[in-house]
């Protein structure tokens, strides 16, 4: 089979690359042909056999280009004329999309279905949804301003992102927002999506609010990579670990708030971000640093627990997904789809985010109960996620199954 990924951005810059260049390996592997058609990049990591790519495009940068940038926002003739070009080289069974919006916009989906008309193909369009960008115009469902968790253009009304400054606290940028959105509602290019792939349950209701979605998702959650770990390296140690950004919305302000309520408890901090400086003015945190592979789950494995404290809706966190596969419980916050990965009570505990009382009584709590805590640990055993090969398997029979439905439609 051949898979064309598409992705506005084609170097390692986060999640939804690493998913994507992950599933292209190993489908790879298994004897398939990949291709990925995104922005040209310093540092890109795939690409396709014309080396046809889109000009960069840095909506935070000055100058002349930024005033053509509400054209290139809405629709981008540049995107559609080469994919165009990718697709009639390549001649894919399947088009696997990512994050696309601004940069790449959907002028991708009318190219796949101009390419079906000239050559009579049926080639199937995956969408895998990373965030909530098609109900949400700044995707996070967060106001920016107030870092207030908002869902209010669920109901349609996208102007509460102009109302609230949504983007980057700009009125220009969330009106553009605002547009971009109100103009595909209107045209509808997402109908054009066979399948809708959300990692969770909860982006999946999301998406749902959009009715050119309806009846199109299907929930996969993500897989984790390769950990295998010796049993010494499982010995757990005398310390809570939290690994991630080191932000706002990934609750450190609140995480921080409690490890200081808790000076005897020792913690070990593994990321970088803008609020590194309080992490390393709290006494009892040690600071490791962005850590990544076998150095940082022989810390998760070894900690008696980790703390998950995002206050922003998470979509499916490889944060939690990790630490119960290296066997460490997780105290949770109650967020997103965070909470369908493990069972309260079972392998961790929940917690409501930005509650720094409620977060220091459940740290105190797992901490000084070491039979709950072993019996926490003894129960992540019971979770078992896909493996990479396994989720690959599944994104394989849903090509197959929309190829199928294209053939007879």
């Amino acid at each position: 089979m051949k898979i064309l990924f598409i992705n506005k951005f084609l170097f390692m810059n986060g999640g939804s690359e690493t998913y994507m260049f992950s599933i292209g390996r190993k489908l790879e592997e298994l004897g398939h042909e990949v291709q990925y058609f995104g922005m040209e990049h310093t540092g890109r990591c795939g690409g396709n056999r014309l080396g046809c790519y889109t000009d960069e495009v840095d909506f935070h940068s000055s100058g002349v280009a930024r005033f053509l940038y509400p054209f290139k926002i809405l629709y981008s003739k540049e995107a559609k004329r080469k994919l165009l070009r990718v697709l009639e080289d390549f001649n894919p069974d399947t088009v696997h999309i990512n994050n696309f919006n601004f940069q790449l916009t959907p002028s991708i989906i009318y190219a796949v279905k101009k390419y079906d008309r000239q050559t009579g193909r049926r080639t199937a369009i995956i969408y895998t949804a990373h965030d909530g960008q098609l109900v949400c115009p700044n995707h996070l469902m967060q106001q920016y301003i107030s870092g207030e968790r908002c869902q209010k253009c669920l109901n349609g009304n996208l102007w509460n992102c102009t109302k609230y400054k949504c983007i980057h606290g700009s009125t220009v940028k969330s009106l553009l927002g605002t547009a971009e959105g109100i103009l595909y509602r209107i045209f509808k290019p997402y109908k054009k999506i066979d399948k809708v792939i959300a990692p969770s349950f909860f982006l999946g209701e999301v998406l749902s609010h959009n009715d050119q979605l309806k009846g199109r998702i299907i929930t996969l959650h993500n897989f984790v990579g390769d950990i295998t770990l010796t049993e010494e390296e499982k010995i757990k140690e005398n310390y809570v670990l939290y690994f991630g950004r080191y932000s706002r919305e990934k609750g450190i302000e609140t995480l921080v708030k409690a490890c200081r309520e808790v000076p005897e408890i020792p913690f070990i901090f593994a990321g970088s971000g803008e609020l590194q400086e309080m992490v390393d003015r709290t006494a009892n945190i040690q600071n490791r640093g962005y850590l990544s592979g076998r150095e940082l789950y022989r810390l998760i494995a070894g900690a008696r627990f980790t703390v998950f404290a995002s206050e922003c809706y998470e979509n499916c966190p490889f944060a939690v997904m990790e630490s119960l596969t290296c066997g460490t419980p997780v105290l949770c916050a109650d967020i997103g789809g965070a909470p369908e990965l493990l069972e309260a009570g079972t392998q961790g505990e929940l917690f409501e985010p930005g509650n720094a009382d409620e977060l220091k009584s459940k740290i105190e709590l797992l901490w000084n109960d070491r039979n709950r805590i072993k019996y926490y640990t003894d129960n992540c055993t019971e979770i078992n996620f896909d493996t990479l090969e396994q989720y690959c398997t599944k994104l394989l029979g849903i090509y197959k199954e929309c190829g199928r439905e294209r053939e007879q439609a």
